[in-house]
C-alpha cells in the first residue's frame, strides 16, 4: 500500500521556528515574556508541532515523531512553568532548576543532533544552533551571567530561522517539483 499522505515536517519546524524566533527575541533584549510568546508556545510551538510528530509516526519516521512530540512538549512544559507560579499552583522555578531544565534540553537536543549527519544540512544548521542555544542559556542561568542569556538570544534567532527556511524548502521543493531552496542532502551509506 502506498503512503499518499502529506509530509508533517514543514508544520513542525514552522511551529518550532516561529515559536523559537520570538522567544528568543526576549532572550536577546528586545521585549518581556508576554502573552504573545505564551501563546506562541502553548498553540504553535506546542500543540501543532506535537500533531506534526504523531503524523510523523504514521510515516515511519522515529526521528520526526521523536523530535515534534519532544519539543512541542518541551514548548508546553516551558509556558506551565512560568503560568504555574503565577496561578497560585507551584513554586516559581529558580535560576538553578531552569539551568538544570535546560542543559537536560541541550543534552537531548546533542543525542538528536548525531542522527542529523544521515538526514541533510539543513537540519544540522537547525539541531547544531539548538543545543548551543540550551546550554548558552544554561549556562547564564547557572552562572548568572546575562550576556550568555543575550548571546543564546541571537544563536535562537538563527536557530528559529533555520527550522523556518527548512520548513518552507520542504514546502517549495514539492509544490515545485524541483529543489527551489536546498536542504543539503546527506548521502546514506
Amino acid at each position: 500500500m502506498k503512503d499518499t499522505s502529506a509530509n508533517p515536517a514543514p508544520l513542525g519546524l514552522i511551529g518550532f521556528g516561529l515559536t523559537t524566533i520570538l522567544l528568543n527575541i526576549h532572550n536577546a533584549g528586545l521585549y518581556p515574556v508576554n502573552s504573545m510568546i505564551m501563546g506562541m508556545g502553548i498553540f504553535v510551538g506546542g500543540i501543532a508541532q506535537i500533531f506534526a510528530g504523531l503524523l510523523e509516526s504514521k510515516k515511519n519516521n522515529t526521528f520526526g515523531l521523536t523530535a515534534f512530540t519532544a519539543y512541542g512538549s518541551f514548548w508546553l512544559s516551558l509556558v506551565a512553568i512560568w503560568i504555574l507560579p503565577a496561578l497560585g499552583l507551584a513554586e516559581k522555578s529558580d535560576e538553578t532548576a531552569m539551568g538544570i531544565y535546560l542543559a537536560i534540553w541541550g543534552l537531548f537536543t546533542f543525542c538528536m543532533f548525531l542522527g542529523t549527519f544521515r538526514l541533510s544540512r539543513a537540519l544540522q544548521v537547525v539541531f547544531g544552533t539548538l543545543v548551543a542555544l540550551f546550554w548558552l542559556l544554561a549556562i547564564g542561568d547557572l552562572t548568572h551571567i546575562a550576556a550568555y542569556k543575550t548571546t543564546a538570544g541571537y544563536v535562537g534567532i538563527l536557530c528559529g530561522f533555520s527550522a523556518f527556511y527548512t520548513a518552507i524548502a520542504q514546502v517549495l521543493n514539492e509544490v515545485y517539483g524541483r529543489t527551489v531552496l536546498p536542504l543539503g542532502p546527506v548521502a546514506k551509506k
